[in-house]
Formats: structure tokens, C-alpha cells, sequence
């Protein structure tokens, strides 16, 4: 983890000073402790809620994105709360997650766009019932696969499983494939792969061969 990343985490834990550093486990740093957050959203109710959690920051943050358990049986494991079957939380699609660590790429900046959120809207719906509020995708691959469709504005679950995978080669070498907007062109030729090039940004090749394997 870069001297930068180290910083995020000494100013992460001035922010939210019931977390605590543990051992490594591997190479992810562990966070963990009460989290405690305050939060008003635009035509929202002010929120100030605690949740006890366990945060594994793996090496390459902000290139790969952290994972979260509630460890205190305060959020129950149930899909309608985007817990997944290893308890872990559920923050949006791999890649939508991604581009938000990537518009703020430190602790904080994914504490605050990414956790927060979801907190706020379990403990808004533990209060009031109904669904997480901010609205919600569908839980599991349809959501992320539909969550892709909007992202990479296409249509078909074949254009992004082809988008994926063109992102999971090299560059030079994607160009030459057909575009999987299905315009006829190759991808080198066609104004999406400004599209693609921007995903590149994100992350490595590996990370969206390795997300369309484990995810969709």
C-alpha cells in the first residue's frame, strides 16, 4: 500500500476514531471498531447511527475496492439488506463502487460515498420499514448486469459480457475487435472506445477479467 494510501488511513481514522488498525490478514490492511457517522441528505432526515465493522483494505486501493462485514448482528443477513452470502456488505456494482473510489480515492472519500449511503439507508429502513431508500438494484448478477447496461449505455447482456471482455485485453489488441455497440465498426474506429478508455483508468486488464468471472 503506497505512502499515500497510508495517509487516507491515518486521516480515515481521525474521522471516525472508534475504528482501530489489526493484524494484516495477507496483504489487506484491517480496520476495525464502531463506526459512527451523521448524515442529511437532500429531502432527508438527519441520521446518526453507529454500526460495529470490519473494513479489509486490499493493497492495490484504490484500484480494487475494500470489503465490509457488519460484525454485531445490528444489520440482518437478509439479500433485501444487499448482504452477500459471505457477509459481506453489498455497496453497488463492483464497477459503479469503483468509479466512486476513483472520483475521491482515499478512505474517507469511499467511507463517504460509498458506506455512509448504505448505512444511512439501513438505518433509515430498520426505522421506518419499506425499501432502502435512494433506490436499489436488483441483488446479485441481474442487478450488477443491469447496473453495467446503464453504465456502458448498451442494451443487451451480450454487449457488456463483449465490453468486459475487451476491456480485459490489451488495448492495441481490443481496438481491432468488432464495437459491441454493433455499429459495424471496429472498436479503434468508433467514438465508443473513448468509453472503454476512460473504464481503463479504473483499473487493469485483470480487474474486469476477474469481475466478469466471479460476478456475472
Amino acid at each position: 500500500m503506497s505512502s499515500r494510501n497510508l495517509f487516507g488511513v491515518a486521516q480515515f481514522l481521525k474521522v471516525y476514531p472508534g475504528m482501530f488498525i489489526q493484524p494484516f490478514q495477507g496483504q489487506d490492511l484491517i480496520l476495525k471498531g464502531e463506526f459512527a457517522f451523521k448524515a442529511n441528505p437532500p429531502n432527508g432526515p438527519v441520521i446518526e447511527d453507529r454500526y460495529n465493522l470490519e473494513i479489509s483494505i486490499p493493497q492495490k486501493f484504490p484500484n480494487a475496492i475494500p470489503t465490509v462485514r457488519e460484525i454485531n448482528g445490528q444489520i440482518p443477513k437478509k439479500d433485501y439488506y444487499h448482504i452477500n452470502y459471505d457477509g459481506t456488505i453489498c455497496l453497488g456494482s463492483p464497477l459503479r463502487v469503483l468509479i466512486k473510489i476513483n472520483e475521491n480515492p482515499d478512505l474517507c472519500g469511499f467511507a463517504m460515498s460509498c458506506l455512509v449511503p448504505y448505512l444511512y439507508a439501513v438505518s433509515y429502513k430498520l426505522i421506518n420499514g419499506g425499501n432502502l431508500c435512494f433506490g436499489e438494484l436488483a441483488h446479485g448478477k441481474q442487478g450488477i448486469m443491469d447496473d453495467y447496461k446503464e453504465l456502458f449505455g448498451l442494451s443487451t447482456e451480450e454487449q457488456v459480457i463483449e465490453v468486459l471482455r475487451l476491456l480485459g485485453m490489451k488495448k492495441k489488441i481490443a481496438n481491432k475487435k468488432p464495437c459491441p455497440c454493433k455499429c459495424g465498426k471496429r472498436l479503434g474506429r468508433c467514438s465508443f472506445r473513448k468509453k472503454l478508455n476512460y473504464f481503463r483508468t479504473l483499473a487493469p486488464s485483470y480487474w474486469f477479467v476477474n469481475d466478469m468471472k466471479n460476478n456475472l
